[in-house]
């Protein structure tokens, strides 16, 4: 073979894009074994064999690890939305205001949007697996409190330290999908995924309307517990360990207990300051959305879109609680047109993927990133063409079905955007994507906490019609977004401090 050349960069994945005087080009030739010349092989660095790669596991078990994730991150955000159909009762036991109460969604939904600036660097140490179990194990004890709670200032503070460590599994869940699947076999995967934190909020109020309308409201997070312990024990026994560098330091521990020599992992030689970790992955998030504003653009558009589902919380029980007089299980019913337009949006993820494929083969294997924004491009127009349509059946005089027929392009139209966004940001600031997805999940979490409080308030005031129709201007004033971006987002990285070229 003849020579060939590598670049190596800087290994922080979370800097800055590095000038090209900085980048440092090293030739590496077949004559020396692929080594750079000055440098020796070290015989007692260990190396990823087959048995050892988490891609070369059975599809089926690859699968289930999946699956068990994928439910796990549901089960976290259902516990934001089960809440909203407890309010009324909470009030009434806890003996505060109904607008109290709303601080239970919003709090918990903070605590899910700051979870992962912190967490987020422990998995590149210490691997998925031990954050997936302390995290889930935090989550299931710290819910107790919630499902007993002696007061409201005492279940509040509890909403908002599970919601962080809610958190710390959905920051690390997705790494888990893409360590199992190759780049060719991964979008499936990841689809069902991607989705799974999303169905959670519309299940919450499906589920949380039936228990609440037969029994006591305390039976939704004692329902959150059991499913909270069943999931611990899946994830302990169905989900291993998918973290590369940590594989090799368990390996070397392995061999050196073994006594086959002093081998070693590269995270055994690497110096990882845990503290400055942190803290890059506080500030490396903010730092990009002051001063790159088509990150900004697109986490604002992503966040109006969570604010809105999360509004719906609020609305729901207005528009078909008290305009159309259902009792609190068929409010709960009425989620289900958004969880409709999301499975319809699954559905189409395989041509999704065979778009993704044509263009890849068009662009020679290195499609730009903002082919990504194609279904964010169909998700900006289904999305407020939906919350138009809701907004002009809310009439007491038309049939129920209106807005929940409404509700489903809306849900279509939110996976899209969301599927848009997140790749485009993993793809476009590849250098940073960690802290490009934690300063998405900050500002869609902020959103999402906001929004509900001021609701019930908007929707008296401006009525059904009027307050779902301010929510539709909005979404379709950002729809242009992702059509300007396809255009010119390719001179906009290039101008960019952070993004790819």
């Amino acid at each position: 073979m003849g020579s060939r050349s590598e670049t190596v960069t800087l290994t922080d994945p979370d800097v800055e894009k590095a000038p090209s005087a900085s980048v440092q080009k090293i030739e590496v030739g077949a004559e020396d074994g692929g080594l750079p010349l000055d440098e020796k092989p070290d015989p007692y660095l260990v190396h990823l064999e087959q048995e050892d790669d988490p891609k070369c596991l059975p599809l089926w078990r690859k699968w289930l690890a999946v699956i068990v994730i994928s439910v796990s991150s549901l089960c976290a955000t259902f516990a934001s939305s089960v809440a909203a159909l407890t309010e009324t009762g909470i009030a009434k036991d806890l003996h505060t205001s109904h607008e109290v109460t709303i601080l239970s969604i919003s709090l918990y939904v903070m605590g899910l949007g700051l979870g992962p600036l912190v967490v987020g660097p422990l998995s590149e140490l210490y691997g998925r697996n031990i954050i997936y179990r302390t995290s889930y194990v935090l989550f299931f004890a710290l819910t107790w409190p919630t499902a007993f709670p002696p007061n409201i200032a005492t279940f509040l503070v509890f909403r908002f330290i599970t919601g962080l460590c809610g958190a710390a599994f959905l920051s690390v869940a997705g790494g888990s999908v893409s360590d199992l699947f190759d780049n060719h076999t991964v979008a499936g995967p990841m689809a069902v995924y991607t989705i799974s934190p999303f169905i959670g909020p519309v299940v919450g109020p499906l589920i949380g309307g039936f228990i609440v309308q037969n029994t006591d409201w305390r039976w939704c997070y004692r329902v959150l517990l059991i499913w909270q312990f069943v999931q611990i024990i899946l994830l302990f026994t169905l989900v291993p360990e998918t973290y590369a560098p940590v594989l090799l330091k368990h390996k070397a521990r392995r061999l050196r207990k073994a006594g086959k020599g002093d081998y070693h992992a590269p995270l055994d030689v690497q110096e990882h300051n845990l503290f400055w970790m942190i803290l890059s992955s506080i500030y490396t998030p903010f730092k990009l959305l002051i001063f790159d504003r088509m990150a900004l653009a697109l986490d604002v558009w992503s966040a109006l879109v969570l604010g809105i589902l999360y509004l719906a919380f609020q609305a729901f029980p207005i528009i078909f609680g008290e305009v159309h007089g259902f009792n609190t299980q068929s409010v709960g019913l009425s989620f289900l047109g958004i969880g409709i337009g999301m499975f319809g949006g699954l559905a189409s993820q395989p041509y999704w993927n065979a778009y993704f494929r044509r263009e890849t083969t068009k662009h020679d294997g290195h499609p730009p990133p903002e082919m990504r924004l194609v279904p964010g491009q169909v998700g900006a127009i289904l999305a407020p063409l939906g919350l138009f349509i809701m907004a002009f059946t809310t009439y007491k005089q038309v049939h129920w079905i209106g807005p929940i027929i409404g509700s489903i392009p809306f849900g279509t139209g939110t996976v899209f955007i969301f599927t848009g966004v997140f790749t485009y940001l993993v793809t476009a600031y590849r250098p940073i994507a960690a802290s490009a997805m934690a300063a998405n999940s900050a500002m869609r979490s902020t959103f999402a906490a906001v929004f509900p409080l001021f609701a019930g308030q908007m929707y008296h005031t401006l009525g059904t019609v009027g307050a779902t129709a301010l929510l539709a201007g909005l979404a379709t004033l950002m729809a242009p977004l992702p059509f300007i971006f396809y255009k010119i987002g390719p001179k906009l990285r290039a101008k960019s401090r952070f993004a790819a070229a």
